[in-house]
């Protein structure tokens, strides 16, 4: 199978094009050569830049499937779709759940919950506008392609290489033990996705040849937010204490896999659609030991998100009830 991917050198793009190779696959890779250029040189490479417009190295060629990881407004996407044309059989569009239109959200919704209004042109990626940028990409994909369309939706993304840093986070944290303050509560429902499993849906996808939206969301069995960092203190060895504290005491803008009561059900989605089509489920403690193997071996940057060390012992010190 002959694969293009738009991107393909970070996370989730590095996950499909590796495991496109291990596959088989003849994979081309799609991007702006700025993030690990010297990844993957069993594929070939293509330079260009979907912000401004340059996609003049898809002007000729032909591929089975295009898996699209960088799109991320309907601007970039019709630009593509228009570059290739019909020298593609199957488009596959990796969107998000921030499609969905949250008020009235049950919990175990699949996809058929309602879309929220789509939205074509917007100057800044934001809660406001990145669902509804991606609503209209779907709406495009799909009116271009029809049954040759894939929409692949997943849940927050983890596992190494992870710079969104959700499962990273909890992973680093754990493994140092002690009383961890959570600005939450920890029976919230979490989903995440393994990386690797997200890139096996893709793949057995463009192989069967499916159309339609799929939910990517994990792992196999519920967990909780307390669940997880339990497990990932569990593979690291070490005695945690989960200390509750206000949500008001976290450091802007968000704190990682941390949601608001009323936003739980988008961490329940229906992930039926997608197991039956061959979505993996590896289990959490797996995910859990390879983020943090990954994150200790690239010598733990700072995260840019939750608690630094500091302000978490003030955070303690200000709860501590004991």
């Amino acid at each position: 199978m002959r694969i293009l991917v738009l991107g393909g050198t970070s996370f989730v793009g590095r996950a499909i094009a590796a495991d496109a190779l291990r596959s088989g696959a003849e994979v081309t890779l799609f991007n702006r050569g700025r993030t690990n250029p010297d990844l993957f040189p069993e594929a070939r490479h293509l330079r260009g830049d979907r912000d401004t417009g340059d996609y003049a190295a898809l002007r000729t060629g032909e591929w089975d499937a295009v898996v699209d990881v960088t799109g991320y407004r309907p601007r970039q996407v019709d630009q593509a779709m228009t570059a290739l044309g019909d020298r593609v059989g199957r488009y596959l569009f990796v969107s998000s759940h921030a499609v969905y239109h949250r008020p009235g959200l049950a919990p175990h919704s699949d996809e058929s919950a309602p879309l929220r209004a789509p939205l074509r042109e917007a100057e800044e990626l934001s809660e406001e506008t990145y669902g509804r940028l991606k609503v209209a990409c779907e709406q495009d994909v799909t009116a271009r392609y029809g049954d040759r369309a894939t929409i692949v939706r997943p849940g927050k993304v983890a596992g190494p290489h992870d710079e969104q840093r959700g499962l990273t986070y909890w992973a680093r944290r754990a493994a140092r033990g002690g009383r961890i303050a959570l600005p939450g509560r920890p029976e919230q429902p979490v989903q995440v996705v393994d990386s690797r499993d997200l890139a096996r849906l893709v793949l057995r996808l463009l192989q069967d040849g499916r159309p339609g939206a799929f939910h990517a969301v994990g792992p196999a069995e519920p967990t909780t937010l307390g669940s997880l960092i339990a497990t990932c203190a569990e593979v690291a060895g070490t005695g945690i204490e989960l200390v509750p504290v206000p949500p008001e005491t976290a450091p802007p803008p968000f704190f990682p896999l941390v949601r608001a009561e009323p936003l739980w059900p988008g961490q329940q989605r229906d992930p039926a659609r997608a197991r039956a089509a061959g979505l993996p489920a590896t289990p959490l403690a797996v995910t859990a030991a390879d983020v943090l193997a990954w994150d200790r071996e690239r010598g733990e940057p700072p995260l840019g998100h939750g608690f630094t060390p500091e302000q978490e012992a003030l955070v303690l010190a200000a709860h501590d009830t004991r």
